[in-house]
């Protein structure tokens, strides 16, 4: 099978480019072919035979790129003559899209469906959702300016984008995001979208309030790999693994952190709010680390906090806690709840509470045997593998599911 995985970014960037990465390698692995179209950029690593990708868009710079902007992040034809030249070259059996929005833009569906329609050939586009952004125009469900999470645009049209000012804060593009987000809304654009992932049932929930996308929907959460097969034995820390950042709610955390002298807390990350994190006395900041190094440190926690103030999707911090055998403490919003058996491998508080959340970190913490019993309890918990969770993709790229 040739399947074309599409992005944005195809560098190193954030979630979404660890998942495009991580499943192409497998599909390679499994026999299948494998090319990326998205933004040309410096540091990309991955790309197609064409080589055909559209310019790069930032943007935070440039004022005479910027009066542009309005045209190319609602339509571009850019990106529609530059798929067609890697669908002509390539001839895929399936179309994976992931974030294309802004800067790829919708188009590039109407150029998949007009070079299937030329060459009388099915090409099954599927889209996995790593956010909500085809119901919020901002994608996260949270007010940037206030920091609440919000859905009203779900209940009440994309208009609330432009009074909440929901991108960068700036009216002028959140009106810019409303127009997007109402025009395809309009066109029922997204029907050409044969099967959309969602890697938690809470995402499908909010897609499923689109008429257009709630046939179209399915669950199917995030594969991880975790390379410590074993339980290893615990030390006396607390464990934040993540960015430092209010939505991951760091602020809230550092509150009771300090109101815990007693307890030693170790966070593994960056982000803006590092200088605040180094100012606690009783957490040690060992920046970012990835591989064994983490999952040595996860596993070897007490357990692991959550504190996100924003809706998650199906984070990988939780899943990869779980199976080291850690137990998380995680706040109750987005698809988190989905991950954590309360009572069982963790505990879920109030999200934004920091009394709760100070309350289950020292229950916990007090209580070894319970400790003890939710790590146990861990060792029970599966998740998908990247193998796994690639031989599901290639049934939903063939139509089977």
């Amino acid at each position: 099978m040739k399947i074309l995985i599409v992005n944005k970014f195809l560098y190193p960037n954030g979630g979404s480019e660890t998942y495009i990465f991580k499943i192409g390698e497998q599909l390679v692995k499994m026999g299948h072919s494998v090319e990326f179209f998205g933004m040309e950029h410096e540091n990309r690593c991955v790309g197609n035979h064409a080589e055909s990708y559209t310019s790069g868009m930032d943007f935070h710079t440039g004022k005479l790129q910027k009066l542009l902007y309005p045209f190319k992040i609602i339509y571009s034809l850019e990106a529609r003559r530059k798929i067609r030249l890697v669908l002509d070259d390539f001839a895929p059996d399936a179309v994976h899209l992931n974030n294309f929005n802004f800067q790829l833009t919708p188009s590039v569906l109407y150029e998949i469906r007009k070079y299937e329609k030329q060459n009388g050939r099915k090409i099954r586009i599927i889209y996995t959702a790593h956010d909500s952004q085809l119901v919020c125009p901002n994608h996260l469900m949270q007010n940037p300016v206030t920091g609440e999470k919000c859905m009203k645009c779900l209940d009440g049209g994309a208009v609330n984008c432009v009074k909440g000012r929901c991108i960068h804060g700036s009216r002028v593009k959140s009106i810019l995001a409303a127009i997007e987000h109402c025009l395809f809304k309009s066109l029922k654009t997204y029907r050409m979208i044969d099967l959309i992932i969602c890697p938690s049932q809470f995402l499908k929930e909010r897609l499923q309030t689109d008429s257009v996308l709630a046939p179209r929907l399915v669950v199917l959460h995030n594969f991880v790999d975790v390379r410590t097969g074993k339980e290893m034995p615990k030390k006396d820390y607390v464990l934040y693994f993540g960015r430092y950042s209010l939505e991951k709610g760091i602020g809230t955390l550092l509150q009771v952190c300090r109101s815990l002298p007693q307890i030693s807390f170790i966070f593994a990350g960056d982000g803006p709010l590092a200088e605040q994190v180094n100012a606690v006395s009783n957490i040690r900041n060992v920046g970012f680390v990835s591989g064994e190094e983490l999952w040595s440190l996860i596993a070897r926690a007490r357990f692991t906090v959550f504190p996100s103030e924003c809706y998650e999707n199906c984070p990988f911090a939780v899943m990869e806690s779980l199976l080291c055998r850690t137990p998380v403490i995680g706040s109750d919003a987005g698809g988190v709840p989905e991950l954590i058996e309360q009572g069982k491998t963790g505990e879920l508080f109030e999200s934004g509470n920091g009394e709760q959340l100070k309350e289950k970190i020292t229950g916990l913490w007090e209580n070894r045997t319970l400790c003890e019993t939710y790590t146990e309890n861990c060792g029970t918990v599966t998740f998908d593998t990247v193998a796994a969770y690639c031989e599901k993709l290639c049934q939903l790229y063939a139509g089977e599911r």
